[in-house]
């Protein structure tokens, strides 16, 4: 039997087919365009996302089920007759709404937002992106006032315009802030809060474990955020578990098995880990906005010509002469949620190298994740020894700074595609079969003595210096 599983990411498309023999093959990947109209947005274009979805299904060849990965966090409108794009989606990065959060926030609706979403107001999650869409795209208007309109997360759209159905699953709609994490539901009190019409919005439904459509003659039996997908994926089951993934940005969730964690204070956000017919299981969620994209930016910017310069550094860590580097390039994340924070470097010299400086950048993304996790440990047991994935644990260097500034192990994979592997393994619970587990991780980083907690409040210095800042 063979799975596909399609990871819809920030960055590209691919998809994974898993075979029930352990066989596991990347078959086609596709990049689509970044678009930053103005400072602070960010888009992507509906319909290439879409074709490279459809492209990916294709070049998967003769498979048994689908399953479907999404970014979580970003949305779009379209026509409900014509399947048309009513406008471009809009990032989960994006952060043309801080005003409105604000706004928001001034007037006490944040404590609605964390009753019954459990989740704190920020440009990140997508009710106000919904919103600024009807409020600033003529289109959308139209559609809305001729009953034609259809809003959500990029998942409902795919679904809609490959299955003819219009859903979405319940790990998506929790990082809407329109949905009640307690009922399942879209929440009438959320939506009025918004101003996000509660009828263009799509069913709410399980994770997997049944047919949500048919994409040609191939059930669509899962469809999930990616970074639950990844969660499933990591092999993350119990209450405790955690995995981290280094994509774009740096994602940490746990498992918290059938408890909602509610501590905004400290910045965490109960989310739903995944859903089917027979359980729901929660995790606990803390972000890092810039991983990834940090190293891009440094590529950019021309302080480093490729990404195996970041393999290795024969100096001391950055951090230990005092050149410290906060990943703020979109503010700051759990546990702060503050968009007014900036990124920057302290410690410079004139013998400052580029070296030193990208150095520093891959601590600065360890150190922010540090936070992180150190959040997560009140309110959840951690697992001693955590898994992480993606691009930023693919460098020896980054992955054992990380070990020493958690003071935990960490484990890498040779097989790195776990948001596609948790979706395939998902994708297989609705056609009766489960996928062969893998090896738990090919190389192990310990955590060495080191001076941690001063590295912890140097960052943490450099931290307080950025905030405010925008």
């Amino acid at each position: 039997m063979r799975i596909a599983a399609i990871d819809q990411g920030t960055t590209s498309t691919r998809v994974l087919v898993a075979g029930t023999d352990g066989s596991l093959r990347i078959a086609h990947s596709l990049r689509h365009a970044q678009h930053f109209p103005y400072p602070g947005w960010v888009e992507h274009d509906a319909h290439e996302l879409l074709r490279n979805v459809a492209a990916c299904i294709d070049a998967a060849g003769d498979v048994d089920a689908i399953g479907i990965d999404n970014q979580g966090e970003s949305c779009l409108a379209w026509d409900a007759v014509s399947g048309e794009p009513l406008s471009p989606v809009i990032v989960w990065q994006d952060n043309r709404t801080k005003d409105v959060i604000e706004r928001l926030r001034a007037g006490g609706a944040e404590a609605v937002t964390l009753a019954r979403a459990g989740l704190p107001l920020d440009p990140y999650f997508s009710a106000s992106k919904l919103a600024w869409i009807i409020d600033n795209v003529p289109a959308v208007r139209a559609a809305q006032a001729a009953g034609r309109l259809r809003l959500g997360t990029t998942d409902a759209f795919f679904l809609d315009r490959l299955t003819g159905r219009f859903v979405t699953d319940a790990t998506t709609a929790s990082r809407t802030s329109l949905m009640n994490l307690e009922t399942m539901g879209w929440d009438e009190e959320l939506c009025r809060l918004f101003g996000v019409p509660i009828d263009a919005l799509p069913e709410i439904g399980p994770s997997a474990g049944l047919v949500i459509g048919m994409a040609g003659k191939t059930p669509v039996t899962a469809s999930i955020v990616d970074q639950q997908a990844a969660l499933y994926g990591h092999g993350c089951r119990e209450a405790g578990d955690a995995k981290i993934t280094f994509g774009t940005g740096a994602f940490a969730l746990a498992v918290t098995g059938s408890r909602i964690v509610r501590n905004p204070e400290i910045g965490l956000l109960p989310t739903v880990a995944w859903q089917t017919p027979h359980e729901t299981v929660y995790a606990v969620d803390g972000g890092v906005y810039d991983a990834g994209s940090a190293v891009e930016w440094l590529g950019r910017i021309g302080l480093m010509n490729g990404v195996d310069e970041l393999q290795t550094f024969t100096d001391a860590p950055a951090i230990d002469r005092g050149l410290v580097f906060v990943p703020a390039l979109s503010g700051l994340a759990c546990p702060y949620w503050d968009r007014s924070a900036a990124s920057l470097w302290l410690g410079m010299s004139s013998d400052t190298t580029r070296q030193q400086m990208c150095q520093s950048a891959l601590e600065g993304v360890a150190l922010a994740t540090v936070e992180v996790i150190g959040a997560m440990a009140r309110e959840v047991a951690v697992a001693q020894n955590l898994s992480i994935d993606g691009g930023l644990s693919r460098s020896p260097y980054f992955s054992q700074f990380l070990a020493d500034a958690l003071g935990r192990n960490i484990s890498t994979r040779s097989f790195d595609e776990l948001t596609s592997l948790g979706c395939a393994a998902l994708a297989a619970l609705a056609v009766g079969t489960e996928l062969p587990a893998i090896a738990k991780g090919d190389v192990e980083y310990r955590a060495r003595d080191v001076d941690r907690q001063a590295w912890r409040q140097r960052f943490n210095q450099a931290v307080g210096h950025s905030r405010g800042w925008r």
